[in-house]
């Protein structure tokens, strides 16, 4: 078995390869072991994934579901695992540290805390706050033999915001305050992303989104990580979308040309 702090080591190094490492987001056990063996070196847990596959929205997970959730990610898989911990649950810098601190308890590789303060009118934390917030996560992520990597996120642009100024600032002031990544998702434009690589001395995770640079072009200027968010547990709900239509509208039963790619995969990646 390979150890919490050899896995978190093994996490942080992907992010100086040649190429991008690409992240895939998992939102169950299953969908963890699948992508393990499609050859992924290292996962992320997706928050939207997990709460759709509890019938709910995105945000509408507790903590404790949360880190019982990553454990189990942890568990599925010898890879490293980062875990999507929304903002920290919690908006003072306490409540934050205690959820890194459990996120460590977890077996987890890395994780990642927001400066979105789930308030409509005011939805991102100023820059006073949101740093100490993230100066909290990266004690509780560093203080022990695990080297937890803490990947600090400006929302602006997911929230409405498409300041780049200002979310480099944040970036700039989170990557001060000890964070090991730091991540703008929801930009797509490459000179954008390139202006954000090089004014940053950390690794930079990019979000895929449809219509933005592709991995080589994303290398290219820098990016050390590319994430895809929920797009594969959406995409997993497209598709039984589409199958169920099928059946419904057409009366026919197309669809298990594409189950039948996918109980293949399962026989593979299940069979131990």
């Amino acid at each position: 078995m390979t150890t919490q702090q050899a896995k978190a080591e093994r996490f942080l190094a992907l992010h100086r390869g040649a190429t991008p490492l690409l992240l895939p987001n998992p939102w169950d056990r299953g969908s963890a072991k699948l992508l393990a063996s499609l050859g992924f070196q290292a996962l992320a847990t997706t928050s939207g994934g997990f709460a759709n596959s509890l019938g709910r929205l995105d945000g509408g997970v507790t903590r404790d579901e949360a880190i019982a959730h990553s454990r189990d990610i942890v568990e599925a898989t010898e890879l490293p695992v980062s875990a999507d911990l929304e903002d920290g649950f919690g908006s003072d810098p306490a409540g934050v540290a205690e959820t890194v601190e459990r996120a460590v308890a977890a077996g987890l590789a890395g994780c990642s805390v927001e400066d979105y303060t789930r308030e409509r009118d005011a939805p991102i934390y100023d820059l006073a706050q949101a740093t100490e917030r993230v100066a909290a996560a990266v004690e509780a992520a560093h203080r022990g033999p695990v080297h937890l990597v803490l990947t600090a996120r400006a929302e602006n642009y997911l929230r409405g915001r498409q300041d780049l100024e200002d979310t480099i600032n944040r970036l700039r002031a989170y990557q001060e305050a000890g964070a090991d990544a730091l991540y703008a998702p929801g930009l797509v434009a490459l000179a954008e992303i390139r202006q954000l690589v090089a004014a940053l001395d950390r690794p930079v995770n990019v979000l895929a989104l449809p219509g933005g640079p592709s991995v080589a072009e994303l290398g290219a200027v820098g990016v050390a990580r590319i994430s895809v968010g929920g797009a594969f547990a959406s995409a997993a709900i497209g598709a039984v979308v589409e199958a169920a239509r099928e059946l419904t509208e057409q009366g026919t039963y197309g669809f298990w040309e594409r189950a039948g790619v996918g109980a293949a995969a399962a026989r593979k990646a299940f069979r131990s």
